[in-house]
């Protein structure tokens, strides 16, 4: 699984104009499923981004998690992180979930992720041609991919 994590101070996604979700400060989690991610994938990148210290303590250090400053989460699916750009000019997405499994494993990530941080985490629609808006903080954006552990 990757994440491309971007700090925020608000975002909001639309779906045909429509307002679907929005956050105050916090992280927009743009989440991509490889077909061959496992159970230990989803649980160990929620548990990253749960504790991914990106915000600022009171020195100006980025040593607060998302826990600590109580701040929301927005995860959009993103099928495009696992783009393959080695051939020509347009990208394929040969490696990425199938939408049986990216749906299941979109949905259990939000689920483990509300179970870390205690609080509803936001959503956009699967599959939708979504809209997103953001006002990144720093800027912070920051890639965790789940088979780079080490």
């Amino acid at each position: 699984m990757k994440a491309l994590i971007q700090r925020v101070l608000d975002a909001s996604l639309k779906v045909e104009g429509k307002l679907i979700s929005e956050i105050k400060q916090g992280l927009v989690i743009l989440l991509g499923i490889h077909e061959e991610d496992t159970k230990e994938d989803l649980d160990w990148l929620a548990r990253k981004v749960a504790q991914l210290r990106v915000f600022s303590d009171d020195k100006a250090n980025m040593n607060l998690s998302l826990q600590d400053i109580d701040g929301e989460a927005l995860v959009v699916s993103q099928f495009t992180l696992y783009a393959n750009t080695k051939k020509g000019n347009r990208p394929s997405f040969t490696y990425t979930a199938k939408p049986e499994k990216a749906i299941l494993f979109c949905e259990s990530f939000v689920e483990e992720l509300q179970l870390k941080l205690n609080k509803e985490v936001h959503t956009g629609i699967f599959g939708a041609d979504m809209k997103v808006a953001l006002t990144n903080d720093g800027p912070v954006t920051i890639m965790i991919d789940s088979k780079n552990k080490m």
